[in-house]
């Protein structure tokens, strides 16, 4: 049950802000929302549905919500079963390879299921970036699955196919198909009245288009072709999104109603808080806690939340890749009238030389590089996961930001023994992830000879999937290939001796697994052996072919 503690809105700031919104981020069009008490108290839809068409954008066009399915994904699940483990059997048919046990259900909806997310998976299986893949093609990479990247329940990745495995799951007990599912149990409950479910992603059937570009460079239509289920192929209208906040408001203080059984408090097995639960992300935004999820493909961007003690929702829908996250923050602090505030901390002493924890570290548990390196003043930018993170310098040995925490330790601080690290080392906390990490320091000399990465790698987890190297005019070259086609070359970068990465910039999905880090291994001197990872799939192995 949730406190009934009321909070007016400063209509002047929230007014102002909803329309600075459209400004602030442009693209051909969009709409926002804010609901208090179960009511709207701002809403406003701008520009163009579809520029070529002429299709104005109003509450009524059916939008992308991409990942947002989640939840409604989790929602049926909950309506449907006492007990979502009814569907682990369903599960385990479709990882007929696997050599440990599945995880639960409830880890797939947790995002603690230890699977490799299936769209980084795909690059390797050499999916094209604007290519096609088929519910054929979904099954068999995820059939494909031989071993999991940690134990389930013990740490959090972000895995669509978690929410692809309950949606189909639920399809073979049932009998019935997912959109069959939605609509009876979320969509008619909810009145959701427009929302469907649009697997296949390269067009919707009211003519709504999503698009890339800039305001500089002009915006195209975006691509996509590739075919979603329960972990992100709903269409919904602002209209319908409005309808879901208001039932959630509605059931505020039923114990037992979908919203609160969805948004409950989530542990990891040693019992320490998980950022993550039944398709909602766990959060706080100006110190008020808030349940939450975007959505993104090329060409769509999406964001709600709801904060249960303010009564409070917000909805933002971009047919364009501007961040609908920050809009959404925006326009929660516009409601509390408040304006993003910079942390204080305390300023650390000015110097030129090297922060302690700048520098080249490898994660050997996960076969992940981290670069970190100079942000100017008082920050740092770590390059660990998908995207760049600043970090905030607090101290000459400790940096920050809201979900990591770096050290700086010298060897003599730590327990020597014939297996331990010894030198200067950091500790990463990533406590969103129930994970903390020694890095050790890894050189930067050039590679003596790159010539001798030259050939063919072979990965046994992946189909016999392949990674090739080539010398092209003195610059390596690296490619995948496997049963989705020939990926294309790129050029790869040298971190340190039989350390690179492989750049991802694009792929299938919206956000791509970034760089990839390449760990070559040696017997007798010689190369025999790459560890390939991202942060979505990490620690798979290629072997060398012999020439």
């Amino acid at each position: 049950m949730h406190a009934q503690r009321s909070s007016r809105p400063r209509s002047g700031h929230i007014q102002a802000e909803i329309y600075a919104v459209a400004d602030r981020y442009p693209g051909p069009g969009g709409g926002v929302a804010v609901l208090h008490e179960g009511k709207v108290i701002a809403q406003h839809c701008w520009g163009y549905a579809s520029l070529e068409h002429r299709l104005p954008f109003t509450s009524s066009s059916l939008f992308r919500i991409c990942s947002i399915t989640k939840q409604f994904t989790c929602a049926t699940m909950l309506d449907r079963y006492t007990d979502p483990e009814t569907l682990a059997p369903y599960i385990q048919k479709r990882l007929p390879h696997l050599r440990s046990d599945p995880p639960t259900v409830t880890q797939l909806a947790h995002n603690q299921s230890g699977l490799r997310d299936y769209w980084a998976v795909a690059m390797l299986h050499g999916a094209a970036i604007e290519g096609t893949f088929s519910p054929a093609d979904s099954e068999r990479v995820i059939a494909g699955t031989h071993s999991l990247q940690f134990i389930p329940g013990t740490s959090y990745s972000y895995v669509n196919q978690n929410f692809r495995l309950i949606s189909e799951a639920m399809e073979d007990e049932s009998g019935l198909s997912f959109a069959e599912l939605l609509q009876q149990h979320v969509f008619d409950k909810v009145g959701m009245k427009r929302a469907i479910l649009a697997a296949e992603t390269s067009a919707l059937p009211d003519g709504t288009t999503g698009y890339e570009g800039t305001q500089e460079g002009g915006y195209w239509p975006a691509r996509n072709h590739i075919y979603w289920t329960g972990d992100a192929g709903m269409a919904a209208s602002l209209d319908d999104m409005i309808s879901w906040e208001k039932f959630i408001d509605q059931q505020r203080d039923n114990p037992d109603g979908l919203y609160n059984r969805m948004s409950r408090p989530v542990q990891f097995d040693n019992g320490h808080k998980a950022p993550y639960g039944f398709g909602l992300q766990h959060g706080k935004i100006a110190g008020h806690e808030i349940t939450a999820h975007g959505g993104a493909l090329r060409g769509w961007r999406s964001h709600r939340l709801h904060c249960a003690a303010l009564r409070l929702s917000v909805i933002v829908l971009f047919n364009h890749m501007s961040p609908a996250q920050q809009a959404a923050a925006s326009l929660f602090r516009a409601f509390l009238g408040e304006e993003e505030k910079p942390a204080n901390r305390p300023q650390p002493q000015s110097t030129n030389q090297p922060h302690a924890l700048e520098g080249l570290w490898l994660d050997e548990e996960t076969g992940l590089s981290a670069r970190i390196t100079a942000a100017g003043g008082d920050k740092l930018q770590l390059r660990y996961l998908m995207l760049p993170e600043t970090l905030d310098i607090i101290t000459p040995q400790l940096a920050e930001a809201g979900s990591v925490r770096i050290r700086h330790i010298q060897g003599e601080h730590m327990q020597a023994n014939a297996h331990g690290p010894s030198g200067p080392h950091i500790i990463m906390g990533r406590p969103g992830e129930n994970r903390h990490v020694l890095l050790r320091p890894y050189p930067t000399t050039p590679q003596p000879d790159p010539v001798e990465l030259v050939g063919i790698y072979e990965c046994d987890e992946l189909d016999q999937s392949r990674f090739v190297i080539t010398n092209q005019g003195g610059l390596l070259h690296g490619g995948f290939s496997g049963f989705l086609g020939t990926g294309r070359m790129e050029r790869l970068t040298s971190l340190g001796p039989d350390l690179w990465t492989f750049p991802c910039p694009r792929a299938l999905d919206h956000t791509p697994p970034g760089d990839w880090t390449l760990l070559f291994e040696r017997r007798n001197k010689r190369i025999h052996q790459v560890r390939i990872s991202c942060w979505l799939a990490r620690n798979l192995v290629y072997h060398r072919l012999a020439d």
